[in-house]
């Protein structure tokens, strides 16, 4: 009886100590004018709710407390903002009150000089040098005959296996960008930089506590040795003097003079924010692409038709050029509506320099505001049925000069490499679909947040068609 006393004793007391934790944080955030909300415990806040519940932690919220809510996720006091107006109202007026709000975590691992973090003039001047080589001319010119090599190479022995579509596309991906960013092949040092990279990956979407086993920890390393490979890279290029005709040279050939000059280490970001941006949303497309078509067999019939009419006149091994990619538009539809139904990115971070006034509160100066922009991919006004994989309601209609329209973001940070990812995506669908015919095995589980991935793989059988 003794015992039980004190067990029921400690948990009493447990559960009053954490009830007035809770409180405590409560109050603490309670400042006049701020939306209603919840902020959870004290330095975790609901980062575990937020990233094991997702959607549904974000449709209940909402529910509770409206479009407009408090909360404390990845470290940070954040309003969370459902409302499309007034998404579209932030991302087109930095500068206004708005700033680049990423968390802790992405900051330290992608680099103080990353271009989805400074503002201002240096935001002007990473977004000229990245422009400068992923625009259109340079893509068609230099990149596109890079990627179709590279793709063509890379899926070339894929009949008559079975292969996780998800790591292939992974390194598909990372490949890709590899070798256009500073022409690395298959080898030792694409091997040192893919697995520093996945570590990195890893490491952004978690609370910036740098204690060994935890992910931010592995992915602060990886960013070290990241770091110490590409400087490595820098030097041997200035050394040897050799021309590769790829993004590096261009980045290290801009002009002493030039308002355009970078440094070392702003290089080094540029490159890492190319690699990260570029492997994510490449990579999960491709994937959800393949396995949305699987799912579709009427749309692959209508992509595979616009494939093989291409690949009319065409010897096995010839090239697709800029007039072939340009009349891909049911490619394009098919990237578009896998971008909206898989939400491959489900929002952006920005931060209050001053105090704002929104929708009748007041949000204070230095909080995040999280411009969630998930459930505008499945508003019904805007996309009819929304919940069904239809790629037709891409084509005429100019829904992606929607006021409303963010699969890319907005503003002046509207994603610069888009056009970039968009021609690797379709690249890759087209040698995939004129070449093979697959089948999906094992029933595999895909997660759709905080990001889209298959945790045991998604395994398909693949053969010649």
């Amino acid at each position: 009886m003794v015992v039980l006393a004190m067990v029921i004793g400690l948990a009493v007391s447990l559960l009053v100590t954490c009830g007035a934790v809770l409180r405590w944080n409560e109050v603490r955030y309670r400042k006049k004018g701020l939306p209603p909300g919840t902020m959870g415990w004290p330095v975790f806040g609901e980062t575990t709710e937020f990233l094991k519940q997702g959607p549904s932690f974000m449709k209940n919220q909402r529910l509770r407390y409206g479009s407009l809510f408090k909360s404390h996720i990845l470290g940070c006091p954040t309003v969370v903002c459902m409302d499309p107006e007034l998404n579209r109202f932030i991302l087109m007026n930095e500068g206004k009150g708005f700033a680049p709000g990423y968390p802790q975590s992405m900051l330290d691992i992608l680099g103080r000089s990353n271009i989805a973090a400074v503002r201002g003039d240096m935001h002007k001047t990473m977004r000229s040098a990245m422009l400068g080589i992923v625009s259109p001319p340079v893509i068609r010119d230099q990149l596109l005959p890079k990627i179709d090599e590279f793709m063509r190479s890379y899926i070339d022995n894929w009949g008559g296996r079975v292969i996780d579509i998800q790591e292939k596309t992974k390194e598909m991906a990372l490949m890709s960008a590899l070798k256009q960013i500073a022409s690395i092949e298959t080898g030792p040092v694409s091997e040192a930089l893919k697995a520093e990279i996945f570590r990195l990956v890893l490491g952004t979407l978690s609370l910036p506590i740098n204690i060994p086993g935890t992910n931010y920890h592995q992915g602060f390393k990886a960013r070290k040795r990241l770091v110490y490979i590409l400087r490595q890279l820098i030097e041997e290029r200035r050394v040897s003097g050799c021309y590769h005709d790829d993004m590096l040279d261009s980045l290290l050939k801009i002009d002493d003079s030039s308002r355009g000059k970078l440094d070392d280490e702003q290089i080094i970001d540029l490159i890492i924010a190319l690699v990260y941006s570029g492997y994510e949303t490449v990579s999960t497309t491709s994937m959800m692409a393949v396995k949305y078509l699987h799912d579709h067999p009427g749309v692959l019939v209508e992509l595979r038709n616009e494939h093989l009419e291409i690949r009319k006149g065409k010897s096995r091994e010839d090239a697709i050029d800029w007039n072939d990619y340009k009349s891909m538009r049911f490619t394009r539809a098919v990237i578009l509506e896998t971008l909206r139904m898989a939400t491959v990115v489900n929002g952006v971070l920005r931060k209050t320099t001053q105090d704002v006034a929104m929708k009748g509160f007041t949000i204070p100066k230095g909080w995040r505001i999280y411009v969630y922009t998930r459930e505008i991919n499945y508003d019904p006004l805007m996309y009819p049925q929304p919940l069904s994989f239809n790629p037709w309601r891409w084509l005429g209609k100019n829904m992606d000069s929607h006021q409303h329209f963010m699969l890319f973001g907005g503003g002046a940070r509207m994603c610069p490499g888009k056009e970039l990812g968009t021609v690797e995506i379709a690249t890759f669908l087209h040698y995939f679909v004129t070449r093979y015919r697959w089948e999906e095995v094992g029933g595999d589980n895909i997660l759709k947040f905080p990001r889209v991935e298959a945790p045991n793989g998604l395994h398909i059988r693949v053969w010649d068609d």
